[in-house]
């Protein structure tokens, strides 16, 4: 009976409660602004395609609902990729990027905007410098995943390849601060914005590109609970219960590739989501079950993503604050206060 009720208890937490909560979120996302739209009229635009003012029709469905439906992508992506590589390395501080994924993508962007901003300016000219960042900043992590998807298949210990990853992040950060030494103000203050991360400034056709690559490798994620589930117990045991930790791994890194490195590739790096959401879920939901945790994981984190969102457009603000700041002042202390309350992160991380 007890079995049950927890059962069910979960089903509407995941499918009730934060589908509405995420709703509610995205009606208040697109309402705020530097132009102020009544809910009930973000509702009828967005059900009815009409509005009181024609000016409205053309913020929300121009400016705000793509980045509204960004931060969508980039709260579940982040989440879940946060949470595999969790899983991965059964390390609570293993996070989307450990691998170095945003190290290769700062890379790429650095040698575009610091190394030669003659080609930027060529670029910005033809109204293409937002490919341009994206092309670089997806090379630099597709090279990086190569990488370590080689080495992934050379080692049989995790935590080897943990510290691999964590060793192309530093190479790649150094060539960063020594671009970063020899750029001048204009460069630097170029690249420092990128790096602030931004849900804002996709156009639709972007916003495809970015849908197709989250929705690929949250496919993968879902096809990979049991191995997750399996990997929780160490890989020896993986092993002895006949799962092919090498297959699994990099299936694994594929998602949080295609996740990490896609929100990184058209956002910029976004702190917090994918390191605080897991642990976040885990205590919420009291489970450590991937078939529950990777959809309530990507439904919470879409919910901290338009929560933070919205709080760094609130009106009073002259100018939208920069996500990445939003996101670690107001998660920071809710995962403090919720670790503290609970217990610990241990007593949370394996039931």
């Amino acid at each position: 009976m007890t079995y049950f009720t927890s059962n069910r208890s979960i089903f509407f937490k995941v499918v009730i409660i934060l589908p509405v909560v995420i709703l509610i979120l995205f009606l208040f996302n697109i309402s705020l602004g530097s132009v102020s739209i009544p809910l009930p009229e973000v509702a009828k635009a967005l059900f009815t395609g009409s509005a009181e003012k024609e000016s409205w029709l053309n913020i929300i469905f121009h400016f705000r609902l793509p980045k509204a439906l960004t931060a969508v992508l980039a709260g579940a992506a982040l989440g879940v990729s946060g949470l595999q590589m969790q899983t991965l390395f059964r390390n609570p501080l293993a996070g989307p990027y450990v691998l170095g994924i945003s190290s290769g993508a700062s890379l790429g962007v650095a040698l575009v905007v610091l190394l030669n901003y003659s080609v930027i300016g060529i670029f910005t000219s033809l109204q293409l410098n937002n490919w341009v960042v994206i092309i670089a900043s997806s090379i630099g992590s597709f090279i990086v995943l190569i990488c370590v998807s080689i080495v992934s298949l050379k080692v049989r210990d995790s935590m080897t390849l943990l510290i691999v990853g964590l060793m192309f992040g530093s190479i790649a950060g150094a060539s960063v601060s020594v671009l970063q030494f020899f750029s001048d103000a204009k460069q630097l203050q170029i690249y420092m914005v990128w790096t602030f991360g931004s849900l804002g400034g996709l156009g639709w056709d972007e916003l495809k590109i970015l849908c197709f690559f989250i929705v690929i490798g949250l496919l993968i994620s879902m096809i990979s609970f049991k191995p997750l589930n399996t990997l929780l117990l160490s890989e020896n045991y993986a092993r002895t219960m006949g799962l092919n930790v090498t297959k699994a791994r990099i299936l694994i890194i594929l998602s949080t590739s295609l996740l990490a490195g896609g929100i990184t590739a058209f956002c910029g790096p976004i702190a917090f989501i994918g390191l605080a959401v897991p642990h976040l879920t885990r205590l919420v939901f009291n489970t450590s079950d991937h078939k529950v945790l990777i959809p309530a994981v990507a439904l919470s984190g879409i919910i901290i993503m338009l929560f933070c969102d919205t709080v760094a457009q609130i009106p009073s603000f002259q100018s939208v604050l920069p996500i990445n700041a939003v996101t670690s002042l107001i998660g920071a202390p809710v995962v403090i206060w919720l670790i503290v309350s609970k217990g610990g992160i241990k007593n949370s991380y394996h039931r």
